[in-house]
């Protein structure tokens, strides 16, 4: 089983349309939506985990690229310096999949990395600039 997160940017011809779903139809692939931001007559976003043969994984990224979307592998993973957290809480108010939570009683945010969704919604709520993007050491699938 070959799995990778993808990230797939979507032009506004495409944002209505159920790509996705073609994804498990057409070439037997599974997907998991992390988060998305698409919004009708707009452009939209996608981060998605993708799993299943490396064939079939190749002719569905190539599909989607048929289609116009634009297929990225989330080659960057978010960190957060922990001498730089101040335990203000402002990124838990954010984060959508709860990787960044408050620990009770003590107080104090904590990360579970297996948790985010690469979001990055809390790199600009952090105000001490805790949370950084950072290139990952994973490979891209071609």
């Amino acid at each position: 089983m070959f799995s990778r997160i993808l990230i797939l940017r979507f032009p506004k011809s495409e944002a209505r349309n159920p790509i996705v779903c073609h994804l498990t139809k057409d070439f037997d692939l599974i997907f998991n939506i992390l988060n998305a931001t698409i919004l009708p007559r707009k452009e939209g976003v996608m981060v998605l985990e993708l799993s299943g043969t490396r064939k079939d994984f190749r002719d569905g990224v190539k599909f989607l690229r048929d289609q116009g979307i634009d297929v990225e592998n989330a080659s960057q993973e978010i960190k957060r310096v922990k001498k730089k957290c101040t335990h203000c809480g402002a990124c838990t108010a954010v984060c959508p999949t709860s990787a960044l939570f408050i620990k009770r009683p003590e107080m104090s945010v904590e990360f579970e990395q297996k948790k985010c969704s690469i979001c990055e919604l809390c790199v600009p709520a952090c105000p001490t600039r805790a949370m950084e993007i950072r290139p990952s050491n994973q490979t891209f699938f071609e």
